[in-house]
């Protein structure tokens, strides 16, 4: 929950509890209200973006957007331990600190990324056809 605040609102971290599974100490879903609950009562901050738009934690996506690469390239970095990010539950979102993707480890990547041949999907010019032309 202390992670998750970092960039989720109520709704959306009981969103992510749910769909991991995880239930309330009474065996309850999670709901808005009860996230609110437990927050409140272990005096946990309730997320508010930034005045500045500029938010020192970012998803998966967002990050990968800012340093240029796609969401795979970073999630790969990430689980390689090549970027720093924090995957704090097995179906929820990645969280990365921004000052992390501002290091030469997560520019190598994005610099790395950019130079590979890009490939689009399409046949190989040796490839030969299933079906030749019968003209």
């Amino acid at each position: 929950m202390r992670q998750l605040v970092l960039i989720a609102s109520d709704d959306l971290i009981a969103g992510i509890l749910n769909r991991n599974g995880l239930l309330t100490g009474h065996g309850n879903r999670w709901t808005r209200e009860r996230v609110t609950s437990l927050r409140s009562h272990h005096k946990i901050p309730v997320f508010r973006p930034a005045p500045d738009g500029i938010e020192p934690w970012l998803n998966l996506t967002d990050a990968a957007r800012l340093l240029g690469v796609s969401p795979k390239t970073l999630r790969i970095a990430a689980e390689t331990g090549v970027v720093k990010g924090d995957h704090p539950l097995s179906d929820g979102p990645w969280l990365f600190n921004r000052s992390e993707l501002a290091t030469p480890q997560a520019q190598h990547v994005a610099f790395e990324a950019k130079q590979r041949a890009k490939h689009p999907a399409g046949p190989h010019p040796d490839q030969k056809n299933l079906f030749p032309s019968t003209t």
